[in-house]
């Protein structure tokens, strides 16, 4: 699920079905969902567990773009539902330096991807930071040392 801004991308990612939220409620359709990774926080978690089949996981990873305090409150909500309903998963990652090397060589032979929407120096990473903020970008930002 997308704005319109962002069809492309998505599509170009190679998922079954793409849904633009401006054009499709995704929370009125009748089909429940075995997984949901919600990485924007653009839903509420009632909607969100509404979608979820009777065995269904709900898998937290992101927060909202709103503002600090609604980061911190998505989060703490996040963390405390986590603990009372067993289908809601709340996921920070933990990477470690076997994981890099694992995602570095799924790079180098092209089975994932990334989309990049702009790279910046170094000497433009504050440039980067301030695009970043605005919301602005559509893929990853990417500031390169080299």
């Amino acid at each position: 699920m997308t704005g319109p801004r962002n069809v492309d991308v998505i599509r170009s990612l190679g998922p079954d079905e793409v849904v633009d939220y401006t054009q499709e409620d995704v929370t009125r359709r009748p089909q429940r969902y075995d997984v949901i990774l919600d990485v924007a926080a653009t839903r509420s978690l009632a909607d969100l567990r509404h979608m979820l089949a009777s065995n269904g996981r709900l898998v937290l990873a992101g927060a909202p773009k709103s503002g600090w305090t609604a980061v911190f409150a998505h989060l703490l909500l996040a963390l405390v539902l986590s603990r009372f309903d067993r289908r809601v998963v709340f996921y920070v990652a933990a990477v470690s330096h076997d994981d890099l090397r694992f995602l570095k060589e799924l790079v180098e032979t092209k089975k994932v991807s990334p989309v990049i929407d702009k790279e910046y120096t170094l000497s433009e990473a504050s440039e980067a930071v301030r695009y970043l903020g605005s919301g602005q970008a559509r893929a990853k930002v990417v500031i390169n040392v080299a």
